[in-house]
């Protein structure tokens, strides 16, 4: 089924709609007034419940078998079956919910029990995540900061060589629209010799893609570079919420601790690798004098198309603008295409000693910054570690987030010739430490 405008659906709120047109189709986990979870497949401004048209008949071999796999509300059986699984789904939903579909009558006999106002849903993770590793890929990030505390030597020597991550905390990970607690910690006052235990001062955003691992590979057994991108289960939008005061003391020598332990946000929405086909890139070349990828992690499939044309936008809202009625305050809008690595690198890389990666894994791409001033992935970039505060039209000003504030992420993937598509969006609202 073509991508491109002529494919309509008979859901009317679908036509044209900023980020669930037929052509996305992405996969989540929704429940109604506290009810059971179930899985679902967002299409304009309602939820096709999954579950229930399954109960209804309306799926048969593969696709029945991909719905199967997602009982008890969660996607990782569904992530565990694979390509073939997922794009069986994606052809049954494209023949059952487009504008000439022969099933539309035995589909709208259903009523509202298969199509549901996603408003009045409430939305959960989509998967169970037994490990949440947070990556280092946007380079203008990494160089960004590196400018503020090694102005003569922003990247460390691995960082070309190497795709950098650490291991991140998933039993906090939490879906949009969850709060963010501001957390408490040790920070080293300036001008002190011994740290102080309070609230974070410092509190910042990362925007960043997620990534859901699909397949897993068995303990041992590494995944090949060119074998990779078979193990992408999905796509979301991820804040990697930071306390920088904290994060500044605990860092050395072990990385991140309690400065990104506390919450880590999602887009609840799965937008699979189908979805994005038409905005697939090739990798951006690697500047003269760089190194090329070592043999591990080179793939001539994936430099030709292992990118992503996907638009990134942060947005700030604050108590005061929403009493003001203001809209809220663009902060960035940058692009997939800032990665170093691609997503197989990362998958490549992280398996190559053998570690075990298993379905519904979740990867942070790690900051995806831009070049340019207006394209920076966080308060630590864009005010230069709280020099510049922002201006906002409130007559505010910000250097980190304060109680109150509200970070929305944005997600979206436009080609002349094609529907455009988004992710839906990824907020949080920082609450006062307890």
């Amino acid at each position: 089924m073509s991508q491109s405008f002529p494919a309509r659906s008979w859901v009317a709120c679908a036509n044209g709609h900023a980020d669930f047109p037929l052509q996305n189709l992405p996969l989540g986990v929704f429940s109604i007034d506290g009810g059971t979870r179930r899985s679902g497949v967002a299409i304009g401004e309602r939820i096709f419940d999954l579950s229930a048209a399954l109960h209804a008949g309306l799926f048969e071999g593969l696709s029945r078998d991909a719905v199967e796999a997602m009982a008890g509300g969660q996607l990782n059986g569904f992530f565990e079956l694979g390509r073939g699984a997922r794009v069986a789904l994606r052809e049954r939903l494209l023949e059952l919910l487009r504008e000439d579909s022969p099933l539309r009558g035995k589909v709208e006999s259903q009523g509202t029990q298969l199509l549901h106002v996603a408003a009045e849903c409430q939305m959960h993770l989509p998967a169970r995540i037994s490990d949440y590793t947070d990556f280092y890929v946007g380079i203008e990030h990494a160089q960004n900061v590196g400018k503020l505390f090694r102005p003569d030597n922003p990247l460390l020597p691995n960082y070309k060589y190497v795709p950098i991550g650490y291991h991140g905390r998933a039993s906090t990970v939490r879906p949009s629209g969850t709060d963010v607690r501001r957390p408490k910690g040790q920070t080293l006052p300036a001008g002190q010799s011994e740290p102080s235990f309070g609230p974070c001062a410092r509190l910042d955003y990362e925007l960043e893609l997620g990534i859901w691992i699909g397949r897993g590979n068995a303990l041992g057994e590494p995944i090949a570079i060119g074998d990779a991108a078979e193990h992408i289960g999905g796509f979301c939008l991820l804040n990697d919420w930071s306390a920088r005061d904290i994060q500044a003391w605990e860092y050395q020598p072990l990385g991140p601790f309690l400065s990104k332990s506390f919450l880590t946000s999602v887009s609840p929405w799965v937008v699979t690798t189908e979805a994005l086909e038409p905005f697939r890139r090739p990798q951006a070349p690697r500047p003269e004098g760089d190194p090329q990828p070592l043999p591990y992690l080179s793939d001539k499939r994936d430099q030709a198309g292992g990118a992503f044309d996907i638009e990134l936008e942060v947005l700030l809202l604050t108590e005061t603008m929403r009493e003001q009625n203001l809209p809220a305050h663009r902060l960035t809008l940058s692009n997939t295409q800032y990665m170093y690595w691609t997503v197989a690198q990362m998958i490549a890389h992280h398996s190559v000693n053998g570690c075990q990666l298993q379905a519904g894994d979740l990867f942070g791409s790690g900051t995806l910054s831009g070049p340019q001033n207006g394209q920076f992935g966080s308060l630590l970039e864009i005010t230069e570690g709280g020099k510049k505060p922002i201006e906002l039209a409130s007559g505010e000003v910000r250097k980190f987030l304060e109680d109150g504030d509200e970070i929305i992420l944005r997600a979206r993937c436009s080609r002349e010739g094609f529907a455009s598509i988004g992710f839906g969006e990824c907020r949080g609202k920082i609450l006062p430490a307890r």
